[in-house]
């Protein structure tokens, strides 16, 4: 399978566990079969990836643009989102989100503390860091969108 598409699985699969799996099937109309096959690696599965449609189905309902936000990593594009989902409930501006931005960016450090403790960065402990990482930046994008909308 080429990177770009165990790339693509990846975060299909993050996809799906962060809106949850049962209610991925519901959205969806897929089982938890088909939906597995969309982000498995085995060679059998790998040139199966999830319809556009239940990606924008299960995207509306997630926290985090995942497979959008690949494909765009993997064109080189930078993606403005405009419906931003701010950590806060919208208030505060740049001030509250350079707190965020500390109080996630410490919660990563932790988890890498935690995870490289015995020299080894396990799978979960990769799923861990990856969802600190995530987290991390949708309190930058909402920063972002903080300084461009002039919310200071």
């Amino acid at each position: 399978m080429s990177k770009a598409g165990s790339y693509l699985k990846k975060h299909t699969e993050a996809l799906v566990k962060d809106v949850g799996v049962e209610p991925a099937c519901e959205l969806t109309g897929k089982s938890k079969a088909t939906l597995g096959r969309y982000y498995s690696d085995h060679e059998e599965h790998s040139g199966r990836y999830m319809p556009i449609d239940a990606v924008a189905a299960l995207e509306a309902a997630a926290s985090y643009p995942h497979v959008t936000a690949a494909l765009a990593e993997l064109n080189g594009t930078r993606l403005n989102f405009e419906d931003s989902r701010e950590n806060d409930g919208g208030t505060g501006g740049v001030n509250s989100d350079v707190i965020a931005l500390s109080q996630r960016f410490a919660m990563l450090m932790s988890e890498y503390h935690q995870s490289i403790q015995d020299g080894v960065i396990t799978v979960n402990e990769a799923k861990r860091l990856l969802k600190e990482t995530t987290a991390l930046q949708q309190v930058l994008i909402a920063m972002k969108l903080h300084l461009e909308d002039g919310h200071l």
